[in-house]
């Protein structure tokens, strides 16, 4: 005879099956299940410049780790503080994420009213590269066959020739400014804004010269579209052993990088910034990354989240010196 399960069994069962649930739907939703759902990533820049040249290759193998799209959305505008407002102002849940850069640090001395704070607004996470700057020219604007010869041309001639940048006050307007003070010359700055514009109307010959991050110039100087006659700081690149270092040609001091890093909006969980940089940690570590990031010239700095923040403050004081020594303003 069977007896039919009451009702009062029913819910002991229903209960108990509810209990064995409650930690797999915690898991569903806590951070070891980050990320669940697509991760949206603003790069401050239009397509096309260094930001993107580690962005995209980033999201890529993001998304090969994890199964979840890392979208890289370009919003390009007024030296990446546009795409930066913007992503101030996005959700802290962890699946928001900012790619900016060196220019960062530079723009609270460019621009007299920003609308968000790098350091308030924002949590630092990692450093995802670091390249050197690179002098570039149009080799046919420019047919120079050596850094000597460049700088004879442009010291004879003072303002006839011109140099394209991401933007007024990005790394590359003010490795342009940093140059002009220390070679004693004249070169037209024209901002644009992003370095792919850029980059674009140097290949094109719309403008002579470029100061570059090397991550979006790499491919185009192995093209030969484009000519390196410098990379800033005193030592060579393993990718590019032809091109001299700034202390070999006489510029000891010319020590211009850019970097890349990621932060997210202030309020992001500690326990969701943590999975974040695992993640990005272990997409760097992968063949891919190591060999399109030695392919450009960069390197990975090992920081932790205190220490690039404190990287963050001092770039942000270094950089308003030049900007006050070389007198540089808002076009």
């Amino acid at each position: 005879m069977h007896s039919h399960p009451t009702r009062r069994d029913i819910l002991r069962v229903a209960a108990a099956g509810a209990a064995a649930l409650a930690p797999l739907a915690h898991a569903q939703t806590g951070p070891a299940a980050w990320p669940s759902r697509p991760v949206n990533l603003v790069v401050p820049f239009p397509a096309g410049g260094g930001t993107d040249a580690f962005a995209r290759p980033l999201a890529a193998q993001f998304a090969r780790q994890t199964g979840r799209q890392l979208v890289v959305e370009n919003r390009g505008g007024a030296g990446g503080t546009v795409g930066a407002s913007l992503a101030a102002k996005a959700a802290p849940d962890g699946y928001n994420l900012f790619m900016g850069a060196v220019h960062h640090t530079i723009a609270p001395s460019m621009y007299a009213k920003l609308d968000y704070d790098l350091e308030r607004d924002f949590v630092p996470l990692m450093v995802v590269a670091n390249v050197p700057q690179v002098l570039v020219v149009n080799p046919k604007n420019m047919p120079v066959a050596d850094f000597k010869a460049f700088l004879d041309s442009v010291r004879s001639r003072p303002g006839r020739f011109n140099y394209g940048s991401a933007g007024t006050g990005t790394s590359h307007h003010l490795a342009g400014e940093l140059f002009k003070q220390q070679s004693k010359t004249f070169i037209t700055h024209i901002p644009y804004t992003g370095a792919g514009p850029a980059l674009r109307d140097l290949v094109g010959g719309q403008v002579d010269m470029m100061f570059d991050g090397l991550g979006s110039s790499a491919a185009h100087i192995k093209g030969g579209r484009i000519k390196a006659l410098m990379v800033s700081g005193n030592k060579r690149v393993a990718a590019f052993p032809d091109v001299p270092a700034a202390a070999e040609v006489g510029f000891p001091d010319y020590t211009v990088s850019t970097w890349y890093a990621l932060w997210a909006p202030k309020a992001t969980p500690p326990e969701l910034q943590v999975r974040a940089i695992e993640e990005m940690r272990k997409a760097l570590a992968s063949d891919e990354l190591k060999a399109i990031w030695a392919g450009q010239g960069a390197d990975v700095p090992a920081m932790s989240q205190q220490e690039f923040a404190a990287m963050v403050s001092s770039e942000i004081k270094r950089w308003a010196a030049v900007v006050k020594a070389s007198g540089a303003k808002l076009d």
